[in-house]
């Protein structure tokens, strides 16, 4: 299993040098293989680099780790797509009391990972994962807010930040809820960008105000942006030539597994 080391000794390097020589070839590797896969999905479906980095880092690195290493990333491909679209502003209007509950939940939320055994909070992530599958190969039909979004997107902005600050993943409720607020696809998918940007900076935010965002681990994180968005770039040429319902099928039932596995090994071990 890669490990991040702490290295005092030796001669004395410049600070981003010290910080490398932190990692073993193994732990960048598998970075740079998970975001590279995470931006691949992310190119071909347009969303789920969160919650496919999360769930292999996870697997392998352990929960907290897992989520300093997201956060960059998923803030810097997200922030685009959050830009984008012609709708920034009436978006953020439409948005701005889910938003600023949802970075409430994860700063209260956070503090859970302060705990030194997390493996509950690992299996809740499994368990996330499982049902963000399940969402998305049914696909269920459910009701538009209406008159009660005002006071609706707040409580889903607010469970959806405590459920991000405990495991990282920041795709439920808050996604299947903005599927029923009735946008065409391009101002969906640029509302998506929106949540995640500020979910990932929440978490980045909180989790270095609680010393959970060691510099290492930051670093390696920024590295993690290359692959990824050469995964976006690869994942959108494909997306030409394959099926993306068939994509998606195999990227939702693929989901559960490793969900269930996360869950299973927090579970037993």
């Amino acid at each position: 299993m890669p490990e991040v080391h702490s290295n005092n000794t030796g001669p004395q390097l410049p600070a981003m040098l010290t910080l490398l020589a932190m990692w073993d070839t193994e732990l960048i590797l598998l970075v740079i293989a998970t975001f590279l896969l995470a931006g691949t999905v992310k190119g071909v479906i347009g969303m789920a680099l969160p919650t496919v980095s999360l769930g292999v880092l996870a697997a392998t690195i352990g929960l907290k780790e897992a989520i300093v290493l997201m956060t960059i990333p998923s803030f810097v491909t997200n922030v685009w797509q959050g830009a984008i679209g012609g709708h920034l502003a009436e978006l953020m209007k439409r948005l701005w009391l889910l938003l600023v509950a949802m970075l409430a939940g994860i700063w209260l939320a956070t503090a859970a990972l302060t705990m030194e055994d997390t493996s509950i909070l690992a299996a809740l992530l499994g368990v996330t994962l499982v049902i963000y599958a399940i969402v998305g190969l049914t696909t269920p039909q459910m009701p538009r807010p209406g008159r009660r979004e005002p006071w609706m997107s707040p409580i889903i902005g607010g469970a959806t930040g405590l459920l991000a600050g405990l495991t990282g993943s920041t795709v439920i409720p808050v996604v299947p809820y903005l599927q029923t607020l009735g946008m065409n696809r391009d101002t969906f998918i640029q509302a998506m960008g929106i949540c995640f940007s500020a979910a990932a900076l929440g978490l980045a935010l909180a989790l270095g105000g609680r010393d959970l965002f060691p510099r290492d681990l930051g670093l390696l994180s920024a590295v993690g942006v290359i692959p990824a968005l050469i995964g976006m770039t690869f994942g959108q040429m494909l997306r030409k030539r394959l099926s993306e319902q068939r994509f998606r099928q195999v990227f939702f039932y693929s989901t559960i597994v490793l969900g269930l596995y996360i869950a299973a090994r927090a579970v037993i071990f």
